[in-house]
């Protein structure tokens, strides 16, 4: 194969061939990249809001994939980054980059088995068992019976089965209806729809490509299973890499609770004996009585009776397990839709014993700080109903990280934010990386550097690419000294009068942050009544109608929580003012982070920054990165919380921020968003 062009080159052919402009960030960031994947280092990459990230890591990944034959993976945390790769910038890339390249590079893209629909199940009579709330209410059976009918008339027209091009979407409960896990597929040879299977077409399309994109979840089960569910590849690049941890650990927590026990039960009924079906049955209501008679807490120890229960649900499981096993292929191939009904049951029974296992045997590890799972009763309310159930989560899932990905292959990990308080540590620890402290960081200049030997420990560069953004000049950070740290009381009214002056100041335009949705509801109501421009709130509509009409209609405020931190980019003159209610600690009785917090304290260090204040620096970064969206854009950034700037550790958080001008002066503020809304008019 003739010698491929240098990366620089091949960036400046697809920035020409997509219109845009060259950029010192994006060619900085895609040396860095093809460096990290000539020399098998791993790289975490800081790139602002602007900087073209996606392409300068695209560009190395395609050129890589087409100069070995091996594929890459690319991973990201939204749904909303994976349509405008595999949409927009791919489509475009391949087809710019296939002259240089001496072929048409080919990409795909590949999610969980559920998210595809099931011919089989579709075609079977299969149903999923309903929820305990929704078991006697009529408008939610209805509800689901229309929405079960439109994926019925939706599965003759769907070329994909992919769950997220049916619109309008459906609710998860009629999803279940026709999908299934990967512990509940009956295997590709085994279904009698196994030819025309939408999630076995996407995993032999994936194998054939260049890049494969996926989510955050699906390389988490790839790496927890030990279930090879990503095709073959050497390098992976982590997109979002500050939600990595969070998806991560919500893919390896587990639940145990009655309902799911009585469900896995129902599966059984006629697949098993009558006896079985009635222990399992027992175990479910033994579980709820002791659940209902303990508090929502974290558990450090297991309650006094609640081993015993456990003990009967592992045995109970155990041995409906043993009876559902497969009775030979022959059976199997002569009735599908009794293999497919066995394996679901089997399926929900395992999910219970690896519960009652887990939940076990968490505590055989006397010291805290060296457990695996955080174990806690959690009790959530929906509809009036209680519902309460044990969940288990990793203390920590650096190890696996480590071992899993970091351990087979080169990753390259990048976001907007990914320093805290000035560092790459602080995520870099919880990704299983070492501290920096001794690392190259100039990844990107290293001429020649020799490539780490096995005998290495893990070895990482960082860069920080910055951003076009002149953050001093466009944006001002305020931080409204003068107000009472806040309470646990709501907003007082001291809050509510500065944020009325601040939005009056701006003439709407506001985008306003809380760290509850009760924070931001009361707000919502109170400025209804003392503002000219509309207010809209999280929950009045579905989340994108309500970013749309923002964005539409300059006058416009918009509040809400924590999806709108992290999820809203509105360009130009529609948002010239981000208010942030209070720095956004997590919640003292979050049982993980808190567990999390005591690990580190138990080791002799500072839980509360290491975990705490990280969280909230974390927040804050992509709550303040609301307010440049485009080199154009102009406006203030309000804190309202006074311990940003009196407290030791606001510097740290201060330090985790894009680099705006800063102020305590409100007059200086409300002065600024007047010349800002009069310019806009």
């Amino acid at each position: 194969m003739p010698e491929l062009p240098p990366v620089s080159d091949l960036l400046a052919t697809a920035v020409q061939a997509l219109g845009g402009k060259e950029r010192v960030g994006q060619l900085t960031m895609a040396a860095a990249v093809d460096h990290a994947i000539d020399t098998k280092e791993h790289l975490a990459v800081q790139a602002g809001t602007g900087t073209g990230k996606s392409l300068a890591y695209l560009v190395p990944s395609l050129r890589h994939a087409v100069r070995t034959g091996r594929t890459v993976v690319v991973s990201t945390a939204t749904i909303a980054l994976q349509r405008q790769l595999v949409d927009r910038d791919l489509p475009r890339l391949a087809q710019a980059l296939s002259k240089p390249l001496g072929r048409t590079p080919q990409y795909a893209i590949l999610k969980g088995r559920n998210n595809y629909l099931c011919l089989n199940k579709i075609n079977s009579a299969i149903p999923d068992e309903p929820a305990e709330a929704e078991l006697f209410d009529a408008f939610a059976i209805s509800r689901l019976g229309r929405e079960v009918q439109r994926l019925n008339e939706w599965a003759s027209d769907t070329q994909t089965g992919d769950r997220d091009e049916l619109a309008p979407g459906v609710s998860d409960r009629a999803w279940r209806q026709v999908s299934v896990s990967s512990r509940e597929c009956l295997g590709k040879s085994r279904c009698p729809f196994g030819q025309d299977c939408f999630a076995e077409r996407a995993r032999a399309e994936s194998a054939q490509s260049d890049v494969v994109v996926t989510n955050h979840a699906l390389l988490a089960i790839d790496a927890i299973s030990g279930i090879q569910v990503l095709p073959e590849h050497d390098v992976v690049v982590i997109d979002e890499a500050h939600e990595l941890v969070d998806r991560v650990t919500g893919v390896a927590t587990a639940e145990l609770a009655a309902a799911a026990i009585s469900a896995a039960a129902r599966r059984c009924a006629k697949l098993v004996d009558e006896q079985e079906v009635d222990r399992l049955e027992g175990a479910a209501e033994a579980w709820h009585d002791i659940l209902d008679n303990l508090p929502a807490a974290r558990w450090d120890t297991l309650p006094g009776g609640v081993a015993p229960v456990l003990a009967l649900i592992r045995d109970a499981a155990w041995n409906a397990r043993t009876a559902l096993a497969p009775q030979g292929g022959a059976t199997a191939q002569g009735d599908p839709e009794n293999a497919a009904a066995r394996n679901l049951a089997l399926s929900a029974i395992d999910e219970i014993h690896d519960g009652a296992v887990r939940a076990l045997t968490a505590f055989d590890e006397p010291d805290p700080a060296t457990r695996r799972d955080v174990i806690w009763l959690a009790a959530d309310e929906t509809r009036g109903v209680v519902r309460r159930s044990l969940r288990m989560a990793p203390l920590s899932v650096g190890g696996l990280l480590r071992g899993r990905l970091f351990g087979t292959a080169t990753v390259v990990l990048t976001s907007a934010t990914l320093q805290i308080g000035g560092s790459f540590d602080g995520l870099a620890t919880t990704w299983g990386l070492p501290a920096q402290s001794g690392n190259r960081t100039d990844a990107a200049t290293a001429n020649g550097a020799e490539a780490p030997s096995d005998a290495d420990t893990v070895r990482w560069s960082s860069l920080d690419v910055g951003s076009p953004f002149d953050h001093a000049k466009s944006g001002i950070l305020y931080v409204a000294k003068h107000l009472p740290a806040p309470g646990r009381d709501g907003l007082a009214p001291a809050y509510l009068d500065e944020i009325e002056r601040l939005i009056g100041a701006a003439g709407g335009r506001t985008l306003g942050l809380f760290s509850s949705m009760r924070a931001a509801r009361a707000a919502a109501d109170a400025l209804r009544e003392r503002l000219d421009t509309p207010v809209l709130c999280q929950g009045d509509d579905a989340t994108g109608a309500l970013v749309a009409k923002f964005a539409d209609d300059p006058e416009t405020s918009l509040f809400g929580t924590l999806s709108l931190w992290q999820g809203v980019d509105v360009p130009g003159p529609s948002l010239s003012l981000v208010i942030l209610d209070r720095i956004p600690f997590p919640r003292p009785d979050d049982p993980l982070l808190a567990a999390r917090q005591r690990a580190v304290e138990l080791r002799g260090g500072n839980g509360f920054m290491t975990v705490a204040a990280n969280h909230a620096a974390l927040l804050l970064a992509q709550g303040t990165g609301r307010l440049l969206r485009s080199v154009d854009d102009r406006g203030v950034v309000a804190i309202l919380d006074s311990r940003l700037a009196t407290a030791r550790y606001g510097g740290y958080l201060r330090a985790s921020l894009p680099p705006y001008w800063e102020t305590t002066d409100p007059d200086v503020v409300v002065e600024a968003l007047r010349r800002l809304t009069a310019a806009a008019l």
